[in-house]
């Protein structure tokens, strides 16, 4: 039961260390890993006045696109889904706490100790890693402790709860009766085309559908929005770099990665000396100097015979297969390059990089003229951001900032609550335009740090208050329904016709189409709202039938419930269902706990 909630808990080490440490550092630097659980002014909602920062929304965001689970066109959307987490995990842990849950140290230890995030290839807790791998993702041992005993708290609430509740036997049996139950059905679909009325719309009936529909013409309180952003990406898209500044950014990005050396190694010891292995060393870099080839060389003069067969490879290494010495030789060469004499165990090397174990400058060129030309308008985008954030503060519309700074003034349509598009669906930033400093005092908003690379401001240009549009505006939406009511009407009446008809044996020349054997999870092509009513009606007699009319979004369907079926017992299936009622039920009380702390509590965002 509740296997999913067993898996969060077992899986919340690599959760939070590697997700916040790949998240972190793409998104803020690793500065701003130190500050993720601290105070920022910045934040999107309040539970309970408990603040939750943009910086939380964005972590989420952006390890939930690593994962793969979610696409990246989905960006937008996902970020108001990951602030309703954030807020229900608020709502959780505090009602956790209230509730005295206690978690000890001697079991936040055995947590610790038993993650194969923290484990060495022994399989066993080494403090090294464990240490390494806070420092990474930007937490000490205490806070890390201390975000582990929140998480624990609301698990143990979730799967307390989860666990108080529990099906009979006799109930999961007959669940399972009912899953693997089939049906054979005909229908007949009469739609708009088939209505038999004339579509009049009057006066009165369109007066009358609006005041029964009020609720649909309503407009929400509105604004028109102006804003001015900053973007450093846009700002670098305007940046020509040139080649020797990509070759630099690649040498360095590559430095410590994984590289085919060669070598050439003259040893020195019992047989020579080292005064003579360093002459014989010289005589083999000389011949490489004149032109002579690596493999050529490698065979005149190294006495790693194994190697000198093969040109010298060693095949590819990383930092710490030879020593410190090896290392700085051969991560400082680039491809084609050779070092200089290398002494080390007893031996002069001399070593030649051949490939790099990674995409080639060319593969990593988009890449690298991205990042050296945010590189190169770093100083420009924090000089222009910390005007923004002098101008704006005291200035009394956008305009005059927007052309001070010599940005486009962005101009909006009305809009609600939650309605904008681009920048202003991430969250919090259109919520700012209806705080009190905005709306009310009409105060350009605070600089909004929307990422690492984007800083907004807003400002109210207009504002409208919520109301029901006057028929007269809505007309013709008004007409379109009340014909659609109509049309649906009539066939409504013919389908009732058709029932009793059929219900009374009158001959009925109907062009059926047939379903057999259909079950509530068949994959079939028939609509689900189709599927679905068949499967309320009730069971026929024998031979006989069971007739409905099924309203559809495009017409009226007359269904025939020909004969209901058991299907064949499958424990399988049988285990499924009682698996899935358990986690049904279990979920059924942990959203009843959440419906009601959410309507109890304080949400603003």
């Amino acid at each position: 039961m509740l296997q999913s909630i067993r898996d969060g808990s077992r899986s919340w080490g690599a959760k939070i260390i590697i997700g916040l440490m790949v998240a972190a550092m793409a998104l803020f630097g690793v500065e701003s890993l130190f500050s993720v659980f601290g105070s920022d002014p910045n934040e999107v909602a309040s539970v309970n006045g408990e603040p939750i920062m943009r910086q939380q929304v964005e972590l989420e965001v952006q390890r939930a696109l690593r994962s793969g689970q979610v696409p990246p066109e989905q960006e937008r959307a996902l970020r108001n889904d990951m602030l309703d987490q954030l807020i229900t995990q608020s709502l959780l842990t505090q009602y956790a706490e209230e509730g005295g849950f206690f978690v000890s140290d001697a079991q936040l230890d055995q947590m610790i100790v038993s993650l194969p995030e923290f484990h060495d290839q022994d399989g066993r807790f080494s403090a090294e890693i464990f240490r390494n791998r806070l420092a990474g993702a930007g937490y000490t041992p205490l806070s890390f402790r201390e975000e582990l005993r929140v998480d624990i708290k609301r698990q143990h609430l979730q799967q307390g709860l989860a666990f108080s509740d529990f099906s009979l036997p006799s109930e999961e049996e007959r669940l399972a009766e009912l899953q693997r139950q089939q049906r054979d059905f005909r229908y007949f679909m009469l739609n708009a085309d088939d209505a038999d009325v004339d579509i009049n719309v009057t006066e009165a009936q369109m007066q009358t559908y609006y005041d029964a529909n009020e609720a649909r013409f309503e407009r929400p309180e509105q604004v028109r929005v102006e804003y001015v952003l900053i973007d450093r990406q846009a700002m670098a898209e305007d940046v020509q770099v040139d080649e020797q500044a990509l070759r630099d950014a690649w040498h360095e990005q590559n430095q410590s990665a994984d590289r085919r050396v060669s070598h050439i190694m003259v040893t020195f010891g019992d047989e020579r000396s080292r005064e003579e292995a360093e002459v014989v060393a010289n005589e083999a870099l000389n011949s490489l100097n004149d032109g002579d080839s690596f493999a050529d060389t490698a065979a005149r003069y190294s006495n790693d015979t194994a190697s000198a067969e093969d040109g010298g490879d060693l095949g590819v290494i990383s930092r710490g297969f030879f020593g410190d010495a090896f290392d700085e030789a051969a991560f400082s060469l680039g491809v084609g390059e050779t070092s200089q004499l290398v002494e080390m165990d007893g031996a002069f090397h001399i070593l030649q990089v051949t490939e790099l174990a990674g995409p080639s400058f060319e593969e990593q060129r988009d890449a690298l003229a991205q990042e050296v030309a945010l590189r190169d308008v770093n100083d420009e985008f924090n000089e222009q951001v910390q005007r923004l954030i002098d101008e704006s503060f005291a200035a009394d519309d956008l305009k005059s900032v927007a052309d001070d700074l010599g940005l486009t003034l962005n101009q909006t349509d009305w809009l609600a609550r939650g309605e904008g598009d681009g920048v202003l669906s991430e969250p919090g930033v259109l919520e700012e335009a209806f705080s009190a400093d905005v709306l009310e005092e009409g105060y350009n908003s605070e600089v909004i740090e929307l990422d690492n690379d984007r800083r907004l401001v807003l400002r109210v240009a207009e504002h409208r208050d919520a109301t029901v549009l006057p028929l007269d505006e809505v007309r013709d939406e008004v007409e379109q329904a009340v014909a659609a009511q109509q049309r649906q009407e009539a066939l409504q009446e013919q389908a009732a016709e058709l029932i009793a008809s059929l219900r009374a044996g009158d001959a009925v020349e109907l062009e059926w189409l047939e379903a057999n054997n259909i079950s509530r999870q068949s994959d079939s092509t028939l609509p689900q709202a189709l599927v679905g009513e068949v499967f309320r009606m009730p069971r026929p007699e024998e031979g006989e039938s069971v007739y409905r009319a099924v309203n559809m979004p495009q017409g009226v369907a007359v269904v025939a419930l020909d004969s209901v079926s058991i299907g064949e017992v499958n424990e399988q299936m049988t285990s499924f269902v009682a698996q899935m009622a358990e986690q049904l039920r279990a979920q059924s009380v942990i959203q009843g706990l959440m419906d009601d702390l959410r309507s109890d509590a304080e949400i603003e965002r």
